[in-house]
């Protein structure tokens, strides 16, 4: 046998002792670590936040900030936040933060826009505003600190905003177009997910004052949705609708606004945690068989989101 020939049978050049790499759950888990999302619903297991820091303070205009009140009191911000991961991990779910952030960043506390969760791994988000550029980068970071795959970093002329897509099941989710995702940004995004499996992408065009998807859709349970009237894309309705979901309708816009009520996080089907103040929207959700758990939030909502603005999923159990 010559030399070249030896060669070609060692495990290096594909021989006998070659083996090759199984593709499995399983052999994800080992490699990676448990995470992974496909769900708005499903059992919660780990998520991620950020802190509102110091860059709080340090706001000279609000408005171009994206920061939708003045007169923060950042120590009460930082208590509602402490309460909420407490909340979070009196509820069996592990909780993990980004640690580093930039001072002139003071929308980094909503980490949801940040990163999108999927099966595979995690999409990093490219925000739309220059105010808040660069916010993704931290984000990656702690990703990386933990082991958790990225798949993609949105680039080119694309901007995403992960709060723009809203997992129905691991075949089926909704990502929408609007002020914070770009068509090239949304295009990168269906790209990824067509190729880790997911069957049907919805596109959906969000309506002028709407900021992101999950601003007018959430889950509450498999079955149960969460919809605002004038402000929900047509397409998503008639798609669960046919998918056989109930739905609740927003019928206070300025109280469900003011209070963020929509902006829950489901942390199993039929338990959410939500903002505190919202009573009759609450009734309306138990009414419904909806167990809610309330956390006071009042002064985090000044800066423009709820919780599920706040919160990114690292792992529910439907994966």
């Amino acid at each position: 046998m010559s030399s070249l020939q030896q060669t070609l049978l060692t495990a290096a050049q594909g021989g006998y002792k070659w083996l090759p790499r199984e593709v499995s759950r399983e052999n994800f888990v080992d490699t990676w670590g448990d995470w992974g999302s496909s769900s708005e619903c499903s059992q919660l297991h780990s998520v991620l936040l950020k802190r509102p820091g110091r860059e709080l303070s340090l706001i000279e205009d609000f408005d171009t900030m994206l920061i939708h009140e003045t007169g923060l009191d950042l120590d009460l911000m930082q208590a509602q936040h402490a309460a909420l991961g407490r909340t979070y991990m009196e509820n069996n779910v592990a909780v993990y933060y980004v640690e580093s952030s930039r001072l002139d960043k003071p929308n980094a506390y909503f980490c949801r826009d940040l990163m999108l969760m999927t099966p595979e791994g995690a999409i990093i988000a490219r925000p739309a505003s220059r105010a808040r550029a660069g916010e993704e980068r931290y984000v990656a970071e702690t990703l990386g600190c933990l082991g958790v795959p990225i798949l993609m970093t949105v680039h080119g002329a694309g901007t995403f905003e992960a709060a723009d897509v809203s997992w129905v099941n691991k075949d089926l989710c909704f990502l929408a177009e609007g002020l914070r995702t770009n068509r090239d940004g949304a295009d990168q995004v269906e790209h990824v997910l067509r190729e880790i499996g997911t069957k049907n992408v919805v596109r959906v065009q969000l309506p002028y004052g709407v900021l992101h998807l999950d601003c007018v859709l959430n889950f509450l349970d498999r079955d149960l949705a969460v919809i605002w009237p004038q402000r929900t894309p047509y397409a998503v309705w008639r798609t669960l609708r046919d998918q056989g979901f109930r739905f609740i309708e927003i019928e206070d816009a300025e109280s469900a606004d003011y209070y963020q009520s929509l902006n829950f996080v489901a942390l199993e089907p039929g338990k959410i945690l939500m903002p505190r103040g919202d009573r009759r929207l609450r009734e309306r959700y138990e009414e419904a068989g909806v167990t809610c758990i309330e956390v006071e939030l009042s002064e985090l909502i000044k800066g423009g989101g709820g919780i599920h603005c706040m919160t990114a999923f690292l792992k529910r159990s439907d994966v």
